[in-house]
């Protein structure tokens, strides 16, 4: 498991390049038959990419449980959020079978003890991006396709970030402990995303980018709005983003990402709204 450790942002602001790819940017998530886990020390979240291929995967495989959670098994703490990026799978939750397409999700309760990720179709493979937060209560799992997510259009043509934000796991589509995540898809033409910026001092941030054309990119814009950075980012590429950055990005082309978030608040209004013209 690669951990993360919390930065300061008065120190970010000497980071070089590689650094900054260093400390907030997840790559390579998706190994056939393999559990790739980041834990970061920024809210306690986990970002996990699953690839089931020729085998039935459990959440824990490779992960030593006890020596990096202090727990018997991966959820006896914790919730989860997972995204189905790849090609038609499953996933069985203490012997409940979920059949996840394209871009379903399901959220996966505090309690759950024997998870198992499988593809359909070992040439077709399903790729689980999960996310897990710190939980305190139970919850009910929950399987949510598109149909069943909260739909908010927004943005302009004209500033080149129109766009649909999917609210999957949200407390206006189910209860959770404290995740939030969803899925927001941008209209063809448009390649900026969360612009205007803000930020959010009482929750972290997690962005995965995919369905980025081939040879095409993504520039995330991060840190302070006083003093911005950015990080180049690839398909299925991922990006930890602290509650003191702002967290937008532009693409070379159009594309889509998922985000989820963890803290104090669930609440969208609750954060610090900025102009661009407040960017340095």
């Amino acid at each position: 498991m690669d951990i993360r450790y919390s930065a300061s942002p008065k120190d970010v602001k000497r980071y070089t390049t590689q650094e900054l790819r260093n400390e907030f940017l997840i790559r390579d998530l998706y190994v056939p038959d393999t559990v790739k886990a980041t834990y970061s020390h920024v809210d306690r979240m986990v970002v996990m990419g699953i690839m089931p291929v020729k085998e039935k995967v459990s959440i824990d495989k490779g992960i030593d449980v006890w020596a990096n959670f202090g727990t018997s098994y991966f959820l006896e703490r914790r919730e989860a959020g997972v995204f189905n990026l790849g090609g038609k799978g499953y996933i069985e939750v203490d012997g409940t079978r979920y059949d996840l397409g394209y871009e379903d999700c399901l959220y996966i309760s505090k309690g759950a003890k024997e998870i198992f990720f499988g593809s359909a179709d070992e040439k077709a493979p399903s790729r689980f991006y999960l996310v897990s937060a710190p939980a305190h209560k139970e919850c009910k799992t929950t399987l949510l396709t598109m149909e069943k997510a909260n739909h908010r259009p927004c943005g302009d043509p004209t500033c080149s970030n129109q766009r649909v934000i999917n609210q999957f796991i949200h407390p206006d589509v189910l209860e959770t402990c404290q995740l939030s995540m969803g899925l927001t898809q941008l209209s063809p033409g448009s390649v900026w995303n969360t612009m205007p910026s803000h930020t959010h001092e009482r929750r972290m941030e997690v962005y995965t980018y995919f369905e980025i054309p081939e040879d095409q990119v993504v520039f995330h814009m991060m840190g302070q709005p006083e003093e911005t950075r950015h990080l180049v980012m690839e398909n299925f590429d991922a990006v930890i983003s602290p509650s003191w950055s702002i967290h937008s990005g532009c693409g070379t082309a159009s594309y889509t990402f998922i985000w989820a978030m963890g803290g104090e608040n669930q609440a969208f209004d609750d954060m610090d709204g900025l102009k661009p013209t407040d960017l340095k």
